[in-house]
């Protein structure tokens, strides 16, 4: 019924946001409440759930927010609080990435989701991402290297997580071409400068 709402956001609590519409305070819950500032205004993208026990509103600061969230409910044994959840603990291109590649155990970290789970959601949303990763996937085919492709996949075989990886792949793009061995070491040595 609601596409959005534009206003004041009035209250921030951990799980929601009031958010002040003319008059009318809306509470909204979000996986990012923090995002926002008390007294800001702000368009946030609703998501209106009937449920027996009530109505509930659901806030996301971006459209493809809202759409990865419409996704993960599609998905069997998926509810609005355990999405809530799982948008919560990542942003939502680390998360469409690894639905993407099939990420079974790095989707298993995420709250209330089991292997089942998450192999539940891989096989519903698998290849239904790509809207969502389509501008990372460009970034890093354009500018990562075989070299350096082989040196990422061997830093997440060492154990280290996608999103650390991730996190110092944009340094490891801007050294010198070099070894995959070289491109090892200089990303070992950022990993562990945290």
């Amino acid at each position: 019924m609601y596409e959005y709402f534009q206003g004041v956001i009035v209250t921030i609590k951990p799980d929601f946001v009031v958010v002040d519409v003319n008059g009318i305070g809306y509470k909204v819950f979000s996986p990012t409440p923090y995002a926002y500032q008390e007294g800001q205004k702000a368009r946030v993208f609703i998501e209106q759930i009937v449920r027996d026990t009530g109505i509930t509103l659901y806030g996301f600061q971006t459209e493809d927010d809202k759409g990865l969230f419409l996704k993960l409910l599609s998905v069997s044994g998926i509810g609005p609080k355990s999405a809530l959840a799982i948008m919560a603990a990542e942003d939502s291109n680390s998360l469409a990435k690894a639905i993407e590649e099939g990420e079974v155990k790095y989707l298993t970290r995420f709250p209330g989701v089991g292997k089942k789970t998450a192999s539940q959601i891989v096989l519903d949303l698998k290849g239904k991402l790509g809207s969502f990763v389509k501008n990372a996937n460009k970034a890093d085919s354009a500018e990562v290297s075989p070299e350096l492709n082989d040196a990422l996949l061997a830093l997440l075989a060492l154990g280290y997580t996608k999103k650390e990886v991730d996190r110092i792949t944009p340094a490891l793009i801007a050294e010198e071409k070099t070894t995959a061995d070289q491109y090892i070491k200089k990303g070992l040595a950022l990993l562990l400068k945290k």
